[in-house]
């Protein structure tokens, strides 16, 4: 860790570390009566409110150290956006602990690999994940006992699942008498894997302090924008980089908050939206596409939902105008990695862009945006050099900041940082206002004839078709060019689209030579465990494609 100077004049103020177990005990003495609500699995609704919360979080902690979890140990999580997964979140840190959020949309294989690589020594899970647990608790070599999030009643007979406990057991048991240890605010906190697209995943450790400042900044006005007047409802999960910090910026603030549990379907979250008031949400693409659809075929309206921040990968422009413009919903696009806690950058307008014309006002929003403080964000050419911020040059981007990594868990992977700076594996540009945009992946970059195309702005462009529900562009080899853009296309149900007519679409709003060579239509794109396009597997499936015209160029 690096060492700074110390001043011959040191300030003369209270000496606190920032600590996870601060929120929740700010929250109950502060907002003690606002409510948390969560559709459980059990598929009923819960409440209860954060005074609530705070001791059962005290109860789980005493809960946890009767079992003889220690500081530093590892508690993982297998569960939904829900109560219990939140007191765990508070409980689990908060006592010194690390918590391990498990994505159980991973292979179980990989979540195996997971909970060994972490060396969990508790799992927490709930009732839709029994089969899972079933199948790879045998393969868990650390794991000392497993917890099932939920009622006695609701415990399985005869499970085969060693050391099975229930949770409410556990917690009723335990007294609230418990005093939050005060300890090193650098001290680690949570764990939260890569995906693990390719290769076996690798480990972010966050720490206290990293968390608390991350949670401070991401509430800010020009960030998340979270206050006590809002209700919030994170579809991103818990267990995707702690549901973007979420669970301890909504209490933090003391807004309400309402927790969705597995039913992520658009009727399911709308119906939650419009009973609980929700104002605010955060989510990937795909899930505001299922909302979307719900609401347009019942012809629906948002009676409270005023802003969403959309983030985990680009959002389509044409999605962002159809909630801000038919629904009055305020999208904030964001930016963020698993190894930035995640977040780097939000999008909103400052007030010399007030007076811009709307469609360059909107240009601007369909940016990634501009860094939150805290980050320092940079793009440089394949040589380390730092390259001009003029909105047109792209490069690879590169970050740092007091809430990203400097290595992986138990250093997998070796060094990371170039010069003290993080390689995001984004390609970018950066405006003269510092607003950045990704152009693709560093590894989905289309390479024709020595220049590079990307894909996203093709892929955007796909989506605004009105017979478009979800598009992919990737590179396939062309004799002459390198590569050229294939489209991958899925239909809207009950709509109909020509590739000529697709081709035709991109007139005029691109380079020429920008345009897909061709267009495949598929039934559904591949989706990956945190709610992204799984381009890896598109170009497997397509690494045979021949392109119109490419055989007479070889």
């Amino acid at each position: 860790m690096q060492e700074y100077p110390r001043s011959p004049v040191m300030g003369q103020m209270m000496s606190q570390p920032l600590l996870i177990s601060n929120i929740i005990r700010h929250a109950d003495r502060y907002f003690g009566n606002n409510e948390i609500v969560s559709r459980r699995v059990e598929g009923d609704i819960h409440r209860y409110t954060y005074r609530d919360c705070h001791r059962r979080a005290r109860q789980l902690a005493n809960a946890l150290k009767d079992l003889g979890v220690k500081m530093g140990d590892r508690v993982a999580t297998l569960a939904w956006n829900g109560y219990r997964h939140l007191e765990a979140y508070y409980a689990v840190s908060g006592s010194g602990a690390v918590l391990h959020t498990m994505n159980p949309r991973l292979h179980p294989d990989q979540i195996a690999y997971i909970a060994n690589h972490a060396e969990d020594q508790y799992l927490l899970f709930e009732l839709t994940f029994l089969p899972l647990i079933e199948a790879v608790a045998s393969q868990c070599k650390t794991i000392k006992g497993f917890i099932l999030l939920s009622d006695r009643d609701r415990m399985p007979a005869g499970s085969k699942i060693p050391n099975l406990m229930c949770y409410e057991d556990l917690v009723e048991a335990a007294s609230p008498d418990y005093d939050w240890p005060q300890f090193d605010e650098d001290s680690a906190s949570s764990l939260c894997y890569t995906s693990g697209t390719t290769g076996n995943p690798k480990g972010a450790l966050y720490s206290h302090r990293s968390t608390l400042l991350h949670s401070y900044a991401s509430a800010m006005p020009d960030a998340l924008n979270v206050s006590s007047r809002d209700t919030v409802l994170p579809v991103v999960p818990m267990f995707h980089v702690n549901a973007w910090g979420l669970p301890y910026s909504v209490p933090l603030t003391g807004a309400k908050l309402v927790f969705p549990g597995p039913a992520l379907d658009g009727k399911s979250l709308y119906e939650l939206f419009e009973a609980e008031g929700v104002t605010f949400s955060a989510g990937v693409p795909t899930v505001w596409l299922g909302l979307l659809n719900h609401v347009a075929q019942n012809n629906l309206k948002f009676s409270s939902f005023k802003r969403t921040v959309i983030g985990g990968s680009a959002c389509p422009p044409a999605m962002m105008k159809t909630l801000n413009d038919k629904y009055g919903v305020e999208v904030v696009h964001a930016w963020g990695m698993t190894e930035m806690s995640p977040l780097g950058t939000t999008c909103t307008l400052q007030s010399h862009h007030m007076t811009l014309p709307h469609e360059q006002q909107q240009a601007l929003l369909e940016k990634q945006g501009h860094v939150i403080f805290g980050v320092d964000m940079k793009i440089v050419d394949d040589a380390g050099d730092e390259l001009p911020w003029d909105g047109k040059t792209y490069g690879n981007l590169l970050v740092k900041g007091p809430w990203i990594i400097n290595s992986y868990f138990k250093n997998e992977g070796g060094n990371v940082l170039e010069d003290g700076w993080f390689p995001t594996g984004d390609v970018a540009t950066i405006d003269a206002d510092g607003y950045m945009q990704i152009t693709d992946r560093s590894k989905d970059v289309i390479k024709s004839g020595g220049e590079w195309i990307g894909s996203i702005d093709l892929e955007n462009i796909a989506m605004a078709h009105p017979a478009v529900l979800q598009a992919a562009c990737i590179g396939v080899f062309h004799p002459k060019w390198d590569e050229r853009p294939l489209l991958v296309v899925v239909r809207r149900p009950g709509m109909d689209v020509s590739r000529e007519e697709l081709l035709a679409f991109y007139e005029g709003k691109i380079a020429k030579w920008w345009t897909p060579d061709d267009v495949a239509f598929i039934d559904a794109l591949p989706i990956g465990a945190t709610g992204k396009i799984l381009k890896n597997r598109i170009r497997e499936t397509f690494k045979d494609h021949v392109l119109p015209g490419a055989a007479a160029s070889a």
